[in-house]
């Protein structure tokens, strides 16, 4: 129904081809439309994943869970991304919707988890 795209996930083709499959039942189940169904499912659903992570993210990996926490520049306490590294392993406190992360300069960045994978 449509092409693949290098650098996309599984789950965001699926998420593209459930969509460009509701496109052609919406518009009657019309055939002939594939490439255009599949381009506006891949539009939408570009737009809605862009507008999840409206501010900056950190994503880490907690024993086996994939969280992405968003977190407030200006309440980041000069947080700059890359204080750590792939593989590094950074303390975290987890409460309700909250994640802390320790920082190497022992403050903690207070994200808040939009994403949890796990």
């Amino acid at each position: 129904m449509g092409q693949k795209f290098k650098n996309s996930s599984p789950e965001l083709q699926e998420a593209i081809r459930t969509r460009a499959a509701e496109l052609y039942r919406r518009s009657g189940a019309v055939e002939g439309h594939d490439v255009e169904n599949w381009r506006q499912a891949e539009a939408e659903i570009m737009r809605e994943t862009a507008s999840h992570f409206s501010r900056p993210a950190v994503v880490i990996n907690v024993e086996g869970v994939v969280y992405t926490g968003e977190y407030d520049v200006a309440a980041a306490g000069g947080y700059l991304p890359g204080e750590w590294k792939a593989g590094d392993r950074v303390p975290v406190r987890l409460e309700g919707d909250r994640l802390f992360l320790r920082r190497p300069n022992g403050r903690e960045l207070e994200t808040c988890v939009v994403k949890r994978i796990g």
